[in-house]
C-alpha cells in the first residue's frame, strides 16, 4: 500500500497507449485476431474512430452483431496471443522516463492503473525500469473486456491519503475519463493511443497531443 505525498496533485497513469507506445502492436494483434474470425482488417484511423469499451461492444461495431460468448473468448485469446508477440518491440512513449522522474523528484506522487492483466503487467513495467516511480502498479484482475471504473475505485482506496479532487488520471481512452469521473477525480486524455481526437474531445475533458502537455494540464486541474 502506498501513501500519497503532500505536494499537490497525484497522477494515475494508464499503461497501454499512454506510457507504453504500443498502438501499432495493438492494431496488428487486433487484425490478426480478426483474420481468424473472418473480419476485415482495420486501419489505425478506423480503429481509433470505432474503439470503445467494453471491448465486445467494439467488436459489435465491427461485425455488425454482438459476438457470442464463445466467439468473444476465442477472439480475446487470439488478441492477447498476438499482442504478446508484438509488445516486445514496443518502447515507452517519448519523454516518459523524464516526466516520471521529474514528478517524483518534485515530491509528488503517482501510480499506474491498467486494464492489462496484473500478473503480466507488473513484470513488464519492471522490465522498462520505471516501477520505482510509482506508489502502486495495479493491473486488471478478473476477466478482460470490462470497464475501468471499479478498478479505479479500488486503486484509489488502496492509496493512503489520496484526495480525488487532487487526483488526475492521464490516459488515452474515453474509459479513463469515465473511471476518473466515477471516483470524483480529474482526467486528461492523450491522442497517441486508442481513440481519435474527435472522440476524446466529445468527453469534455482536456485533450493533449503529448504527455508533457498532459502533466502541465494535470498541475492546472489539481491546483
Amino acid at each position: 500500500m502506498g501513501k500519497t505525498g503532500n505536494h499537490g496533485a497525484h497522477l494515475v497513469w494508464d499503461w497501454n497507449g499512454t506510457l507504453l507506445d504500443d498502438i501499432t502492436a495493438v492494431i496488428g494483434a487486433t487484425n490478426a485476431a480478426f483474420a481468424e474470425a473472418g473480419v476485415a482488417p482495420l486501419t489505425i484511423e478506423r480503429y481509433r474512430d470505432l474503439y470503445c469499451v467494453p471491448i465486445p461492444l467494439f467488436y459489435e461495431r465491427l461485425m455488425g452483431r454482438r459476438p457470442s460468448d464463445a466467439e468473444w473468448e476465442v477472439m480475446d485469446a487470439a488478441f492477447h496471443r498476438y499482442y504478446t508477440e508484438r509488445r516486445t518491440g514496443c518502447g515507452l512513449t517519448a519523454g516518459v522516463e523524464e516526466l516520471l522522474r521529474d514528478w517524483q523528484l518534485a515530491g509528488r506522487s503517482q501510480s499506474l492503473l491498467s486494464m492489462y492483466g496484473h500478473e503480466e503487467l507488473v513484470p513488464v513495467v519492471r522490465g522498462y525500469g520505471i516501477e520505482s516511480r510509482f506508489l502502486r502498479v495495479d493491473g486488471r484482475t478478473g476477466p478482460s473486456g470490462g470497464s475501468k471504473a471499479r478498478h479505479m475505485e479500488r486503486h484509489l482506496a488502496a492509496l493512503e491519503g489520496a484526495d480525488p479532487r487532487r487526483t488526475v488520471v492521464i490516459g488515452d481512452a474515453v474509459d479513463d475519463a469515465v473511471a476518473a469521473a466515477h471516483v470524483g477525480a480529474h482526467a486528461v486524455l492523450y491522442t497517441g493511443g486508442s481513440h481519435s481526437r474527435a472522440s476524446l474531445e466529445a468527453v469534455g475533458v482536456p485533450v493533449v497531443d503529448t504527455l508533457a502537455d498532459a502533466v502541465q494540464e494535470a498541475l492546472r486541474l489539481a491546483s
